[in-house]
Protein backbone atom coordinates (compact mmCIF):
# COMPACT_ATOMS: atom_id res chain seq x y z
CA UNK A 1 0.00 0.00 0.00
CA UNK A 2 1.20 3.38 -0.93
CA UNK A 3 0.24 6.60 -0.83
CA UNK A 4 -2.03 7.65 -3.50
CA UNK A 5 -2.42 11.13 -5.71
CA UNK A 6 -5.22 11.10 -7.73
CA UNK A 7 -5.76 13.43 -10.83
CA UNK A 8 -8.68 14.10 -12.83
CA UNK A 9 -8.27 16.09 -15.83
CA UNK A 10 -4.44 14.79 -17.94
CA UNK A 11 -3.97 17.69 -19.79
CA UNK A 12 -0.72 19.71 -19.08
CA UNK A 13 -1.50 21.42 -16.24
CA UNK A 14 -2.46 18.20 -14.41
CA UNK A 15 0.42 15.97 -15.60
CA UNK A 16 2.94 18.44 -14.85
CA UNK A 17 1.89 18.75 -10.74
CA UNK A 18 1.42 15.15 -10.81
CA UNK A 19 5.30 14.36 -11.53
CA UNK A 20 6.13 16.85 -9.05
CA UNK A 21 3.86 15.53 -5.90
CA UNK A 22 3.21 11.70 -7.37
CA UNK A 23 6.93 10.21 -6.84
CA UNK A 24 6.87 7.42 -4.69
CA UNK A 25 3.00 7.34 -4.71
CA UNK A 26 0.87 5.60 -6.88
CA UNK A 27 -0.61 8.23 -9.07
CA UNK A 28 -4.14 7.52 -10.07
CA UNK A 29 -5.05 9.02 -13.16
CA UNK A 30 -9.04 9.85 -14.76
CA UNK A 31 -10.49 11.68 -17.40
CA UNK A 32 -13.63 11.40 -19.49
CA UNK A 33 -11.68 10.93 -22.79
CA UNK A 34 -9.88 6.97 -22.01
CA UNK A 35 -7.28 8.15 -25.15
CA UNK A 36 -5.75 11.24 -22.92
CA UNK A 37 -6.01 9.07 -19.97
CA UNK A 38 -3.73 6.49 -21.65
CA UNK A 39 -1.78 8.89 -23.65
CA UNK A 40 -1.14 10.68 -20.01
CA UNK A 41 -0.67 7.84 -18.18
CA UNK A 42 2.26 6.03 -20.69
CA UNK A 43 4.12 8.95 -20.27
CA UNK A 44 4.20 8.86 -16.39
CA UNK A 45 4.88 5.29 -16.34
CA UNK A 46 7.64 6.03 -18.89
CA UNK A 47 9.18 8.44 -16.24
CA UNK A 48 9.21 6.24 -13.29
CA UNK A 49 5.83 7.18 -11.80
CA UNK A 50 3.35 4.44 -11.14
CA UNK A 51 0.27 4.31 -12.62
CA UNK A 52 -3.29 3.38 -13.13
CA UNK A 53 -5.68 5.02 -15.14
CA UNK A 54 -9.77 4.74 -15.38
CA UNK A 55 -12.52 6.75 -16.83
CA UNK A 56 -14.33 9.49 -14.84
CA UNK A 57 -16.84 11.79 -15.40
CA UNK A 58 -16.52 15.10 -13.28
CA UNK A 59 -20.09 15.82 -13.25
CA UNK A 60 -21.68 12.35 -12.41
CA UNK A 61 -21.28 11.74 -8.39
CA UNK A 62 -21.64 8.31 -9.28
CA UNK A 63 -18.53 8.40 -11.60
CA UNK A 64 -16.04 10.49 -8.37
CA UNK A 65 -17.70 7.87 -6.16
CA UNK A 66 -16.31 4.83 -8.68
CA UNK A 67 -13.47 6.95 -8.37
CA UNK A 68 -12.51 7.13 -4.73
CA UNK A 69 -13.06 3.01 -4.61
CA UNK A 70 -10.23 2.62 -7.26
CA UNK A 71 -8.39 4.97 -5.74
CA UNK A 72 -8.65 3.50 -2.12
CA UNK A 73 -7.64 -0.29 -3.36
CA UNK A 74 -4.01 1.20 -3.69
CA UNK A 75 -3.81 3.31 -0.21
CA UNK A 76 -4.54 6.42 1.36
CA UNK A 77 -5.82 9.09 -0.34
CA UNK A 78 -3.37 11.66 0.19
CA UNK A 79 -3.60 14.08 -2.77
CA UNK A 80 -6.58 14.68 -4.82
CA UNK A 81 -5.86 17.31 -8.22
CA UNK A 82 -9.19 18.71 -10.47
CA UNK A 83 -7.64 20.08 -13.45
CA UNK A 84 -10.70 19.13 -15.57
CA UNK A 85 -13.08 20.92 -17.43
CA UNK A 86 -14.43 22.71 -20.48
CA UNK A 87 -14.30 26.05 -21.73
CA UNK A 88 -17.51 28.62 -23.13
CA UNK A 89 -16.18 27.56 -26.66
CA UNK A 90 -16.01 23.25 -25.78
CA UNK A 91 -19.76 23.58 -24.56
CA UNK A 92 -23.12 24.83 -24.40
CA UNK A 93 -24.22 26.54 -20.93
CA UNK A 94 -26.14 23.48 -19.33
CA UNK A 95 -22.58 21.30 -19.74
CA UNK A 96 -20.39 23.78 -18.36
CA UNK A 97 -22.53 24.69 -15.21
CA UNK A 98 -22.93 21.06 -15.00
CA UNK A 99 -19.40 19.90 -15.11
CA UNK A 100 -17.21 23.14 -13.80
CA UNK A 101 -19.69 24.16 -11.24
CA UNK A 102 -21.53 20.87 -10.19
CA UNK A 103 -18.86 18.44 -11.00
CA UNK A 104 -16.31 20.25 -9.21
CA UNK A 105 -18.49 20.66 -6.14
CA UNK A 106 -19.57 16.84 -5.95
CA UNK A 107 -15.38 16.06 -5.66
CA UNK A 108 -15.11 18.39 -2.95
CA UNK A 109 -17.29 17.17 -1.50
CA UNK A 110 -16.61 13.46 -1.78
CA UNK A 111 -12.85 13.44 -1.93
CA UNK A 112 -13.15 15.68 1.79
CA UNK A 113 -14.85 12.42 2.96
CA UNK A 114 -11.91 10.25 2.58
CA UNK A 115 -8.74 12.19 2.33
CA UNK A 116 -6.03 11.26 4.59
CA UNK A 117 -4.78 13.21 7.71
CA UNK A 118 -2.04 15.27 6.22
CA UNK A 119 -3.27 15.41 2.74
CA UNK A 120 -3.83 17.66 0.24
CA UNK A 121 -6.50 18.92 -2.56
CA UNK A 122 -6.13 21.60 -5.57
CA UNK A 123 -8.69 22.67 -7.97
CA UNK A 124 -7.78 24.24 -11.17
CA UNK A 125 -10.28 27.12 -11.60
CA UNK A 126 -9.25 30.22 -13.68
CA UNK A 127 -8.43 33.76 -14.27
CA UNK A 128 -12.31 34.11 -15.93
CA UNK A 129 -13.65 34.14 -12.39
CA UNK A 130 -11.89 36.86 -11.21
CA UNK A 131 -13.14 39.13 -14.06
CA UNK A 132 -17.05 38.33 -12.97
CA UNK A 133 -18.67 41.23 -10.87
CA UNK A 134 -18.78 41.23 -7.54
CA UNK A 135 -21.59 38.84 -6.20
CA UNK A 136 -23.86 40.09 -3.10
CA UNK A 137 -23.17 38.84 0.20
CA UNK A 138 -25.94 36.15 -0.28
CA UNK A 139 -24.74 34.71 -3.71
CA UNK A 140 -21.21 34.53 -2.26
CA UNK A 141 -23.06 32.21 0.68
CA UNK A 142 -24.87 30.30 -1.47
CA UNK A 143 -21.88 28.69 -3.78
CA UNK A 144 -19.87 28.38 -0.98
CA UNK A 145 -22.09 26.51 1.30
CA UNK A 146 -25.19 25.61 -0.74
CA UNK A 147 -25.69 21.61 -0.83
CA UNK A 148 -24.57 20.81 -3.87
CA UNK A 149 -27.26 19.25 -5.09
CA UNK A 150 -29.07 22.49 -5.16
CA UNK A 151 -26.45 24.89 -6.86
CA UNK A 152 -27.83 24.28 -10.04
CA UNK A 153 -31.59 25.74 -9.45
CA UNK A 154 -29.90 28.70 -7.44
CA UNK A 155 -32.28 31.59 -9.40
CA UNK A 156 -28.77 33.33 -10.34
CA UNK A 157 -27.34 30.25 -11.59
CA UNK A 158 -30.86 28.64 -13.55
CA UNK A 159 -31.06 32.37 -15.37
CA UNK A 160 -27.41 31.85 -17.12
CA UNK A 161 -27.63 31.95 -21.31
CA UNK A 162 -24.15 32.47 -22.54
CA UNK A 163 -21.16 30.66 -21.81
CA UNK A 164 -19.00 32.79 -20.91
CA UNK A 165 -21.13 33.76 -18.12
CA UNK A 166 -21.23 30.28 -17.18
CA UNK A 167 -17.48 29.48 -16.69
CA UNK A 168 -16.95 32.96 -15.25
CA UNK A 169 -19.55 31.61 -12.42
CA UNK A 170 -18.40 28.48 -12.48
CA UNK A 171 -14.57 29.34 -11.92
CA UNK A 172 -16.18 31.60 -9.16
CA UNK A 173 -17.88 28.93 -7.62
CA UNK A 174 -14.83 27.20 -7.46
CA UNK A 175 -12.92 29.38 -5.88
CA UNK A 176 -16.17 29.66 -2.91
CA UNK A 177 -16.63 26.41 -3.04
CA UNK A 178 -13.08 25.84 -1.91
CA UNK A 179 -13.26 27.84 0.94
CA UNK A 180 -16.69 26.97 2.12
CA UNK A 181 -15.20 23.43 2.20
CA UNK A 182 -11.80 23.81 3.98
CA UNK A 183 -13.09 23.47 7.21
CA UNK A 184 -14.45 20.39 6.84
CA UNK A 185 -10.94 18.81 5.10
CA UNK A 186 -9.66 20.95 8.15
CA UNK A 187 -11.18 18.13 10.46
CA UNK A 188 -9.79 15.08 8.42
CA UNK A 189 -6.32 17.19 8.68
CA UNK A 190 -5.91 18.29 5.14
CA UNK A 191 -5.74 21.58 2.83
CA UNK A 192 -7.22 22.51 0.18
CA UNK A 193 -6.68 25.16 -2.46
CA UNK A 194 -7.49 26.68 -5.82
CA UNK A 195 -5.06 28.03 -8.23
CA UNK A 196 -6.59 30.67 -11.15
CA UNK A 197 -4.11 30.51 -13.86
CA UNK A 198 -4.24 32.65 -17.16
CA UNK A 199 -3.33 31.28 -20.47
CA UNK A 200 -1.05 28.56 -20.10
CA UNK A 201 0.80 26.83 -23.44
CA UNK A 202 -0.82 23.42 -24.04
CA UNK A 203 -2.00 21.89 -27.55
CA UNK A 204 -5.35 23.52 -26.91
CA UNK A 205 -3.51 26.80 -26.61
CA UNK A 206 -1.42 26.67 -29.56
CA UNK A 207 -4.16 25.68 -31.92
CA UNK A 208 -6.04 29.16 -30.37
CA UNK A 209 -3.55 31.08 -31.36
CA UNK A 210 -3.20 30.03 -34.85
CA UNK A 211 -6.86 29.98 -35.11
CA UNK A 212 -9.06 33.07 -36.44
CA UNK A 213 -9.14 34.35 -33.19
CA UNK A 214 -4.75 34.33 -32.68
CA UNK A 215 -4.50 37.97 -33.26
CA UNK A 216 -6.41 39.07 -30.06
CA UNK A 217 -5.05 36.63 -28.23
CA UNK A 218 -1.13 37.44 -29.32
CA UNK A 219 -2.04 41.18 -28.64
CA UNK A 220 -3.61 40.75 -24.92
CA UNK A 221 -0.19 38.37 -23.95
CA UNK A 222 2.44 40.83 -25.37
CA UNK A 223 0.41 43.67 -23.60
CA UNK A 224 -0.24 42.17 -20.20
CA UNK A 225 2.62 42.97 -17.61
CA UNK A 226 4.63 39.72 -17.71
CA UNK A 227 4.85 39.98 -21.65
CA UNK A 228 3.92 36.60 -22.26
CA UNK A 229 1.58 33.67 -21.37
CA UNK A 230 2.63 31.04 -18.89
CA UNK A 231 3.11 27.52 -18.69
CA UNK A 232 2.53 24.05 -16.85
CA UNK A 233 5.59 23.48 -15.17
CA UNK A 234 4.87 27.12 -13.55
CA UNK A 235 1.10 26.28 -11.98
CA UNK A 236 2.84 22.76 -11.35
CA UNK A 237 5.46 24.38 -8.93
CA UNK A 238 3.01 26.67 -7.19
CA UNK A 239 0.72 23.75 -6.78
CA UNK A 240 3.95 22.10 -5.70
CA UNK A 241 4.86 24.31 -2.64
CA UNK A 242 0.82 24.18 -1.51
CA UNK A 243 0.54 20.16 -1.29
CA UNK A 244 3.81 20.41 0.50
CA UNK A 245 4.71 20.24 4.00
CA UNK A 246 5.57 24.16 3.29
CA UNK A 247 2.33 25.33 2.99
CA UNK A 248 0.58 23.67 5.47
CA UNK A 249 -0.84 26.46 6.88
CA UNK A 250 -2.57 27.45 3.76
CA UNK A 251 -5.93 26.49 2.57
CA UNK A 252 -9.13 27.44 1.72
CA UNK A 253 -7.53 30.14 -0.86
CA UNK A 254 -7.16 31.04 -3.93
CA UNK A 255 -3.95 31.85 -6.18
CA UNK A 256 -4.29 34.03 -9.45
CA UNK A 257 -1.01 32.71 -11.67
CA UNK A 258 -2.08 35.02 -15.11
CA UNK A 259 1.37 37.15 -15.42
CA UNK A 260 -0.50 40.01 -14.43
CA UNK A 261 -3.42 39.81 -17.44
CA UNK A 262 -6.24 40.66 -14.29
CA UNK A 263 -4.85 43.86 -13.02
CA UNK A 264 -4.10 45.04 -16.37
CA UNK A 265 -8.05 44.10 -17.12
CA UNK A 266 -9.51 46.61 -14.84
CA UNK A 267 -6.81 49.19 -14.11
CA UNK A 268 -4.29 48.83 -17.48
CA UNK A 269 -3.37 48.78 -20.92
CA UNK A 270 -6.41 45.08 -21.20
CA UNK A 271 -9.10 47.43 -20.48
CA UNK A 272 -10.46 47.16 -23.70
CA UNK A 273 -11.55 43.48 -23.11
CA UNK A 274 -13.98 44.72 -21.04
CA UNK A 275 -16.20 45.54 -23.87
CA UNK A 276 -15.57 41.77 -25.23
CA UNK A 277 -16.65 40.49 -22.01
Amino acid sequence: MKKVAVLIGTGGIGQAIARRIGAGKHIVLADLNPDATERAGKILNDAGFEVSTTIADLASRESILNLIEHAKQFGPITNVVNAAGVSPSQAPVSVILKVDLYGTSILLEEFGKVIADGGSGIVISSQSGHRLHALSEEENTALATAPTEELLSLPFIASITDTLKAYQYSKRCNVLRVMGEAQKWARRGATVNSISPGIIITPLANDELKGPRGDGYRKMLSLCPCGRAGTPDEVGDLAEFLMSSRGRWITGSDFLIDGGTTASYFYGDLQYLKSTH
